[in-house]
């Protein structure tokens, strides 16, 4: 019969040893789970990501609701407990009392407020939990807001990182003379502020905090010079301290944390503590890293089996985007011990080795990170460097010849090295899954390992990892054809049509030697979609290419009829529009009218030969097509904004209306759907939209990349503009980068997780001049975009025909 296990906490520690439980013994214990916040658990480790717009919160839950089912966890989340009865082993709560046999505290750790005068006002905010970054992102979103955040380490740093990121002003306060003293020395603390003052950050360091101001809300912060910062949001982001009120009521042994033994048993034999809560050898614990390694012992104990918690030490990497900075070991200086530094001051490089008795101790990195782990390895099996030491500073690749072959430096790591820290997973991990398991994608290890699944700057490591034990099956650059009628795969035949001048589908197919005589309806509708958006002005548009949706101008029914979608423009519509489309409703017996997810009017079950007819009476009252079948802009959707809305901060109707006007027509690799919000509360979806707009009262915040269909993806943030007519800037440079560079039927999310979101925001955020080539050449091309199809149809001057080429039946069209 299994036994009772009762874990208090649901965050990460617990979560990864119930992992490992239910992997190891599913049937062993019947787990009730006890969790303080409403919710399961997620990686915290990514909060900031969140704060910053980067993820939303679904992004990061790493157990859902359908996981902890088909684990039989009864979750009881949002209910505290408030005593452990060890006598009579239960555990008691406001809905009553819980038995167990076995007990896990995993109660994590409280942050640590500083004591001054007006630490309690509203606006003061740790940053612990996502209740945390949802007052932060709400204070946020305050025209002109200012925030100011108390400490300067990996906290409080990737806060105001993320806060700056979200349009607020934002202070960094720290007490000592340099920033994250504990894990850099003096230069790279350096590099790193002006690297964030770069940002727009502002940083000052030796500051004490006399007094937080503010009657009913807190309003500046003063400091014991006399300075004084004014604030909308004060972040507290000084440290941490575990969490044991509970333990220490039931009269464990508690001191800085619940002390445990080596298979992380209290004092309490029946009862088992991990996480930031525990004390272990006199040390407490608030990285990720060693708490994965508790619960891994934690399961073995769990299940009788003998382990020991082995700590190790954990490297230190700042999750703020474009920061690559790397910190492990002891890197004071010291009579004993030497140091080899390298100094690149135009590329912001600085590496810092110190050794002692020709071992490494210590490692500072910045600006330039990828031999981390290396270091890392020597470090941890006390290496003689000796024979490396006038290469050693270089990296692995500079060692023994290895920079002849770059799988080398990963095949010479040993099992155990680290390759990523966020989860603890080492080498041996991966490549043993990969074996084992078959994994053959990216995604698949990360599925099965968590291996680059968090912050993912060890995403390269994991790929080489991949590609040493698959070997050839593995090439995620490898060419996938377009289609049987070529070996050339989708970017060579763009790069081909552009470097060779092919104008025209035989050409292409001629030129690049094309095994077929006239294609196939994989190949024509991409050739004649990249001709288009490479020769605007040249090359005429080859309706007997697209698909039927495009060639009839109306999206094709599982019964053969049609329908027909009038372009709304923003959503928005008047009495005579909809007075037009009861007349066609009526007068064509349409059997279905149905408001659709983007604002518009579908009507479904128009017979092909009505078309025509209904294009026509549609067009007399004024309206266009909604390209619904398009592979191009479908919809801007929208909210009210701030004509009606009493939260509305900017007109985000008039901008979605006036991104619509200004677009609509142009083909796209795929469908581009689109939105914008008046305010962080966003109605209109924009967070999940392939490009979206959230309207702040410093200006609008540009996302995209997003997904709501097969796959559900929550966008990227793009960055923070000022000005409507940046937006619009912005949003047609990044849509004309997509239609250049993108593959056929290749969504925005998939395009920018390929070529990835930091490029495109570099070219058409940060290059200005490259931001307004892109926006250029899309207002030429639109000069010879297709004037609107319906009254091309109703006035005959659209010769193509209904029916496709005999020689490629498209019969279906394509998602």
């Amino acid at each position: 019969m299994a036994q009772k296990l009762v874990v208090i906490g649901a965050g990460m520690a617990s979560g990864r040893m119930l992992e490992n439980l239910f992997e190891q013994a599913p049937d062993a214990f019947e787990v009730t789970l006890f969790g303080a916040e409403p919710r399961g658990n997620y990686n915290r480790i990514m909060l900031s990501p969140v704060l910053a717009g980067e993820k939303t919160y679904e992004q990061i839950v790493t157990h859902d609701a359908d996981w902890y089912s088909a684990n039989g966890v009864d979750c009881r989340f949002g209910e505290t407990v408030t005593k452990i009865d060890r006598e009579k082993k239960v555990v008691t709560t406001v809905k009553g009392e819980t038995s167990y046999d076995k007990l896990v505290v995993a109660t994590g750790s409280a942050p640590f407020m500083i004591p001054v005068a007006g630490r309690d006002l509203p606006g003061v905010r740790a940053f612990r939990d996502l209740d945390d970054v949802e007052a932060m992102v709400i204070a946020a979103a305050k025209p002109e807001a200012k925030a100011v955040v108390i400490g300067g380490g990996l906290l409080g740093l990737e806060a105001a990182a993320a806060l700056r990121l979200r349009g607020m002003e934002v202070v960094v306060l720290h007490l000592m003379g340099h920033l994250m003293e504990r894990q850099l020395d003096p230069t790279a603390g350096y590099l790193l502020q002006k690297e964030l003052e770069g940002r727009g950050i502002k940083i000052h360091c030796k500051a004490q905090t006399k007094a937080i101001l503010g009657n009913e809300h807190v309003e500046a912060v003063l400091l014991e010079d006399g300075t004084v910062y004014p604030a909308d949001l004060v972040v507290m982001a000084v440290g941490i301290r575990p969490e044991t009120r509970i333990a220490t009521d039931a009269g464990l042994h508690v001191e800085r944390g619940i002390i445990v033994d080596d298979s992380m048993i209290s004092s309490d034999p029946d009862i088992i503590a991990i996480g930031e809560c525990v004390e272990h050898a006199n040390v407490c614990y608030g990285l990720v890293a060693p708490l994965y390694d508790m619960a891994k012992v934690a399961t073995k104990t769990l299940l009788g089996e003998q382990a020991a918690f082995l700590p190790e030490e954990t490297p230190t990497k700042l999750k703020v985007t474009g920061v690559d900075l790397y910190s492990l070991g002891d890197f004071a200086e010291g009579e004993d011990r030497e140091e080899i530094v390298l100094r690149d001051a135009m590329a912001g490089i600085y590496k810092r080795i110190i050794l002692k008795d020709n071992r490494i101790i210590g490692t500072v990195l910045f600006g330039e990170t990828a031999d981390g782990a290396w270091f890392n390895d020597l470090k941890k099996k006390a290496t003689d460097i000796s024979e490396m030491r006038d290469t050693l500073i270089f990296g692995q690749a500079f060692q023994g010849g290895t920079s002849a072959d770059p799988l080398a430096a990963v095949a010479a790591l040993a099992d155990d090295a680290e390759i990523c820290g966020c989860n603890g997973v080492c080498k041996g991990k991966i490549t043993g899954a990969i074996t084992a398991k078959g994994l053959t994608s990216l995604d698949d290890v990360r599925a099965h390992t968590k291996a680059s699944a968090s912050c993912g700057t060890c995403t390269p490591l994991v790929e080489k990892l991949m590609v040493l034990t698959l070997g050839d099956s593995y090439n995620p650059a490898a060419t996938q054809p377009i289609c049987s009628c070529t070996t050339l795969g989708h970017d060579e035949v763009r790069r081909l049509i552009k470097a060779k001048g092919l104008k025209t589908i035989p050409a292409v197919m001629q030129e690049l030697e094309w095994k077929t005589s006239c294609g196939c309806a994989k190949c024509r509708p991409a050739l004649n979609y990249y001709l288009v958006a490479d020769w605007p002005d040249e090359y005429a548009d080859d309706y007997q290419s697209r698909f039927i949706n495009e060639r009839v101008h109306a999206n094709i029914q599982k019964d053969g009829t049609y329908s027909v979608v009038p372009r709304m423009w923003g959503g928005v519509t008047s009495a005579k529009e909809l007075r037009a489309i009861a007349d066609v409703v009526d007068k064509f017996e349409i059997p279905t009218v149905k408001v659709t997810g983007g604002q518009r009017i579908d009507m479904l079950g128009i017979r092909k030969e009505d078309l025509p007819a209904v294009w026509a009476d549609l067009g007399k009252a004024g309206f266009v097509s909604g390209h619904a079948y398009a592979k191009g802009l479908r919809t801007v959707k929208t909210c009210v904004g701030t004509d009606w809305c009493r939260f509305g901060t900017q007109d985000s109707t008039g901008l979605g209306i006036r991104i619509e006007k200004f677009m609509w027509g142009s083909w796209t690799p795929a469908k581009v759907k689109m939105a914008v919000s008046g305010c962080p509360r966003n109605c209109a979806e924009a967070t999940c939209k392939d490009v979206g707009v959230i309207c702040v009262d410093s200006g609008y915040e540009i996302h995209f990349a997003g997904a709501a269909g097969l796959d559900i993806k929550g966008t990227e943030v793009l960055g923070l503009v000022k000005t409507e007519d940046e937006a619009l800037e912005v949003i047609v440079a990044l849509v004309q980068m997509y239609r250049e560079q993108a593959r056929y039927l290749e969504r925005i999310y998939k395009w920018a997780k390929r070529i990835g979101p930091d490029e495109i925001k570099r070219q058409v955020l940060e290059d200005v001049v490259r931001r307004r080539e892109y926006f250029d050449r899309f207002v030429f091309s639109q000069k010879f975009a297709q004037v609107d199809p319906w009254s091309e149809r109703v006035s005959g001057k659209d010769k193509h025909e209904f029916q496709p080429m005999a020689t490629v039946p498209f019969q279906q069209a394509a998602e």
